[in-house]
């Protein structure tokens, strides 16, 4: 059989593509810590620990599963409009939000495009980029986190075309104000302001939506329906970029299981949205036992976890490690800038009870 030279073939901007980092499943943080999987305290995927309505799981369990899903929507794209305020004509659903940020690429982006992002922040944009062929401009945040308009203004050029926020920012939590979305609006480029954490801050610029039709506002159930492990988000856009978007789609992105269980979720909002308030209720309490340790800083939250700094990056990773040897996973990063500092997810009171002393107990 002749040589094919499979990796002669592939895209050379793909041959060595720098990865997404994703968080381990928990039977696998169970093996490396040694300890049953019921054990172990998993706080570094910004995940629910309430978990998804009682009605969203009955729901799944009677979605007709022999039928394709409806492409164009039209329940779920009613129900989030009743949801949102926003008419379901600037509404559409995706396999998570991740998926419409990568449709986005394939509709915005040529290889050598290049998109802005703001260093902090969720790794999945910038990863995205490099399999679209784009190149990546990480303008650094300052002191505060904040975004820097005149960093941003310098690394503007003619082949940028995306700018991506996250609001709360992720990882480190601060919201962006509308007047700064509105600059960057103004830059005529498309503006992606990721609201995965929305419910936890009930803060959002989906109303300037009718102003500008280059911006895109994305969110997601994962955080506060608890429904991560059926990936199903949404983004709010001009009525025009959601058609072109249907048009690009996969028909059938969204599967019957996704679909009724967000419907059920959206029934059952209220009491949804009753764990967001026990779940920023904790977030609170958290905030307060962390700013009484020495040794550590936790940046204020607007989102389902906290940022902690510590004095240096050798006290960070032995912190991050102590703690995973006691069956408690937080999140740690690859960023320079962030080399010093861990990311734990909001728990239940129980679950941040355990947390706060084992954390005491490593920093004595």
């Amino acid at each position: 059989m002749a040589d094919s030279n499979i990796e002669q073939k592939i895209k050379p901007h793909l041959a060595n593509v720098q990865t997404y980092t994703p968080v381990d499943p928990p039977e696998l943080l169970a093996q490396k810590a040694g300890i049953p999987e019921s054990e172990i305290l998993k706080l570094n995927g910004n995940e629910n620990p309430y978990g998804p309505s009682p009605a969203a799981i009955k729901a799944v369990s009677k979605a007709p599963l022999r039928i394709y899903p409806d492409p164009l929507q039209r329940k779920m794209r009613q129900a989030l409009s009743d949801y949102t305020g926003v008419d379901s004509s600037s509404i559409i659903a995706g396999a998570g939000s991740d998926e419409l940020i990568d449709l986005l690429f394939r509709l915005f982006i040529s290889p050598g495009d290049r998109i802005l992002d703001f260093e902090p922040t969720f790794a999945m944009y910038a990863f995205c980029a490099r399999v679209a062929g784009a190149s990546v401009e990480l303008v650094q945040r300052d002191e505060l986190f904040d975004i820097d308009m005149d960093a941003l203004r310098d690394a503007v050029d003619d082949h940028t075309k995306i700018i991506f926020v996250s609001s709360p920012n992720n990882p480190t939590g601060n919201l962006i104000s509308q007047s700064t979305v509105e600059e960057l609006l103004d830059t005529g480029l498309v503006v992606v302001i990721d609201e995965a954490y929305y419910e936890f801050c009930n803060q959002t610029v989906a109303n300037l939506i009718p102003k500008y039709d280059n911006l895109v506002v994305l969110r997601t159930m994962s955080k506060w329906a608890g429904l991560a492990g059926l990936r199903i988000g949404y983004g709010m856009m001009s009525p025009s970029l959601v058609d072109h978007i249907i048009d690009i789609k996969s028909p059938y992105n969204v599967n019957v299981a996704a679909e009724a269980a967000l419907l059920a979720s959206l029934e059952d909002s209220p009491a949804l949205l009753d764990n967001v308030s026990k779940i920023v209720s904790e977030r609170n309490r958290l905030q307060v036992a962390l700013e009484a340790m020495p040794g550590i800083t936790p940046w204020p939250s607007e989102g389902n976890f906290i940022l902690c700094q510590l004095a240096n990056p050798e006290e960070a990773s032995r912190v991050y490690e102590a703690l995973a040897a006691k069956g408690i996973f937080v999140r740690n990063f690859g960023s320079e800038r962030l080399q010093d500092t861990f990311r734990v997810a909001i728990g239940t009171p129980d679950q941040t009870d355990i947390f706060i002393a084992a954390l005491k107990d490593i920093l004595k």
